[in-house]
């Protein structure tokens, strides 16, 4: 008779900062209905992985689901996987972290559940070759990837039934082959195809494993699936079946098949991860042609040249998506903040007892945000702003050792982006300040730091794959197929109504940008980007000098410009920080803009502001109001002359910022919003809330137009 082994490995995660509401869902809808029914099928054993931040909501929630797993553990029919503690891409963080990490998972399931963890969940299965060695010093015997992997290297499907060793400057690694028929046939196919494969796969030998390692939020959260995993009885049905098979088809957690059968063979795997991951992480118009390419192939029956195809590389999200990068290298600036202050504690006894941050750098590794495929990921505003809030509050935590109690002020040059350019930081106690010079001057972050909060966690409109992909659904080009339900990695789906034609960005949706304009333009032209600049400031490299003189710093910037006509104009802008005060954070900005030419200039002068304070889906907790009087939600548009005074705040985040401007501006205000995929489909997202201050001017040669923001940020108001 044939035999063969069966290995579900179930990844259980939901990102740092997710609504409680999302964590109860998919607790109702998949956690708990999964571990009911491993109860009354004691027979069924599998691998689960659960990540630190859903381990962290259960424990506050329904500690008795950790009881209950530990009585399917005791009985030997769960493994434990462990991971990296907060879901970090590995490859993407310090050595350090990914041992703390994983050290930190480690004792934590040691002490809830008596065990030690042998396999790690490599999150996103970001495999990078490097990795065998960080791993197996941080004691991990094993681990799963996609077999996109092993087809790089030439593996056959018929060679992937089993686990192969892996080696890194001697340190060896097992890895398992994931296989992506089972991960498309379970829980979307019938299950006596699942079964039919399984037995397809089966041999005389014995000793050969399938391996299905997957999301467990796919048997109930993704769309359509609750009702056809549990409403309808897929798994039970599943369970059941592979029960009545098990004569010949054996379940068995992956740890356990590592220590009773020796490998396959030796292997060295390529940067890679999943197939659909690979698809993603290509540029935009890369990513269209080449799924086109796959799907034309698929049709075609081609996997011989499917089996060669590969797609881009992880990391390239980071150039992808500028404002992931901009995190990630946050995040390594953080990190080394953190040590610095770790070893500095150390060495001295009086130092505070309190955490230096590394708790809170390590929350925000979270690799959610700092990628994009079908999963919201780094489009989802608040999931953006939660890593950025960890970040924010690792930092102080740092500086508390680093600089002590006392107000202080302190800035330096450094290409914190790798993009070969100097970005200028400027930090206080309260607060702390990113420029671009290179990049018109801009202001790309300010963070408050008793809040805790990136108050320009923005993200710009641009075009994706899937856009052009949804423009030839709606023209009817496009072909979804009639299964009745379907992967979330099989089509397309429109979730919200989207507008006729998608508008993009011509610049990084950050602060302190600066515009000329046709006195002509409107608000319409101006948010869908269907305008024309006399001059593109926000691009520009401005000459920088810095001043501080022991209380305040300012950092002034100036760069030449035309009109249309080429009639020359400066533009001079000055962001003076003072050592810190009752607020939370503030600054103020001096504009002088100058008709260096010959000829008369006119138009308007437009001075840009983005920022994120969570107010997508008129959230009613995120509100502006003006000087007159007016208030509305932050996600709405409207325009309105003569303001001096401008407000918006966030009583949930317990902030609000204050503007005034003087000579008192027109003032424009809308969402960015752009359209973005998730596993539900294509719908609008809030990123931000656009501010553009308008001035015109009429400038003969040598006059000039001076202009002065301020600024500041509190506490919401006890009556707002």
């Amino acid at each position: 008779m044939k035999h063969i082994y069966l290995s579900l490995a179930l990844h259980n995660h939901q990102p740092v900062g997710n609504f409680p509401s999302v964590f109860q869902q998919a607790y109702e809808m998949a956690y708990l209905p999964l571990v009911q029914l491993l109860e009354t099928h004691p027979a069924i054993r599998l691998s689960l992985h659960y990540t630190g931040p859903l381990w962290d909501w259960l424990i506050d929630n329904h500690s008795d689901f950790l009881t209950r797993l530990a009585s399917l553990r005791s009985r030997g029919q769960v493994e434990l996987m462990t991971g990296g503690y907060y879901e970090p891409i590995l490859p993407a963080i310090p050595d350090a972290d990914k041992k703390g990490q994983i050290s930190r998972m480690n004792t934590f399931i040691k002490e809830r559940f008596s065990a030690h963890p042998t396999g790690l969940w490599l999150a996103e299965r970001v495999w990078e070759p490097y990795l065998a060695k960080p791993l197996a010093e941080a004691g991990i015997e094993w681990t799963l990837v996609d077999d996109t992997h092993f087809k790089m290297v030439g593996l056959e499907e018929k060679e992937l039934l089993g686990y192969y060793i892996t080696e890194e400057q001697g340190y060896s690694l097992k890895i398992f082959p994931s296989l992506k028929r089972l991960r498309y046939f379970i829980p979307w196919r019938e299950v006596s195809e699942v079964i039919a494969l399984l037995k397809e796969l089966a041999d005389e030998s014995g000793t050969k494993i399938a391996v299905m390692g997957d999301d467990g939020e796919k048997f109930g959260v993704w769309p359509q699936t609750f009702e056809h995993c549990w409403q309808k009885g897929w798994m039970e049905s599943f369970f059941s079946a592979l029960e009545e098979n098990s004569q010949w088809l054996h379940l068995i957690p992956l740890g356990e098949f590592a220590r009773q059968f020796p490998p396959a063979g030796r292997v060295y795997l390529p940067c890679a991860s999943y197939d659909e991951m690979l698809e993603w992480a290509l540029p935009a118009g890369k990513s269209y042609h080449f799924t086109n390419l796959k799907h034309r192939l698929e049709a075609d029956g081609r996997q011989d040249v499917l089996d060669y195809l590969k797609g881009g590389f992880w990391r390239h999200f980071l150039v992808k998506y500028p404002e992931a990068n901009w995190m990630h290298k946050r995040m390594l600036w953080a990190h080394q903040k953190v040590y610095r202050a770790t070893a500095k504690k150390q060495m001295d006894a009086t130092q505070p007892s309190f955490d230096c941050g590394q708790s809170e750098l390590w929350q925000a590794q979270c690799n959610c945000p700092y990628w994009h495929g079908v999963f919201g990921g780094l489009y989802l505003a608040d999931i953006r702003a939660a890593n950025f809030r960890h970040l924010v509050k690792a930092e102080y935590q740092a500086n508390q050792i680093l600089h002590g109690a006392q107000p202080w002020l302190h800035w330096e040059m450094t290409d914190m982006d790798f993009d070969g350019h100097s970005e200028v930081m400027i930090e206080t106690k309260n607060q702390a300040l990113w420029f671009k010079p290179s990049h018109g001057g801009s202001l790309v972050e300010w963070d408050l730091r008793i809040p805790g909060y990136n108050l320009l966690s923005t993200l710009a409109r641009r075009p994706e794959a899937y856009h052009l992909m949804m423009q030839e659904k709606l023209s009817g080009k496009g072909n979804d197929g009639n299964a009745a339900i379907k992967n979330i990695h099989d089509g397309l789906r429109q979730r919200t109504e989207l507008p006729p034609v998608f508008s993009y960005d011509k610049y990084p949706r950050v602060s302190f940008i600066e515009h000329i304009l046709p006195l002509d333009i409107t608000l319409d032209d101006f948010t869908s980007g269907q305008y024309q600049e006399a001059e593109t400031w926000a691009s520009l490299a401005y000459e920088k000098d810095l001043k501080p003189d022991g209380q305040s710093l300012v950092i002034n910037l100036k760069q030449e410009g035309q009109l249309y006509d080429k009639t020359a104009l400066r533009l001079e802008k000055a962001l003076k920080v003072t050592l810190d005060g009752n607020s939370l954070g503030g600054f103020e900005v001096t504009y002088t803009l100058t008709n260096t030419g010959t000829n008369h200039a006119s138009g308007h002068f437009g001075s840009e502001w983005n920022f994120n304070l969570l107010g997508g889906g008129h959230n009613p907790q995120a509100y502006y109001r003006l000087g007159n009087g007016k208030t509305d939600c932050l996600d709405t548009t409207f325009q309105e002359d003569s303001i001096a005074e401008v407000y918006l705040g966030n009583r949930y985040l317990n902030i609000e910022l204050g503007l005034n401007t003087n000579p008192p501006a027109r003032l424009w205000w809308f969402p960015v919003e752009t359209i973005s995929n998730s596993e539900a489909g294509l719908e609008k997202t809030y990123q931000a809330s656009c501010l553009l201050l308008l001035y015109p001017f009429s400038l003969q040669p040598g006059a000039n137009l001076s202009l002065k923001l301020n600024w500041s940020a509190c506490p919401t108001p006890l009556h707002i």
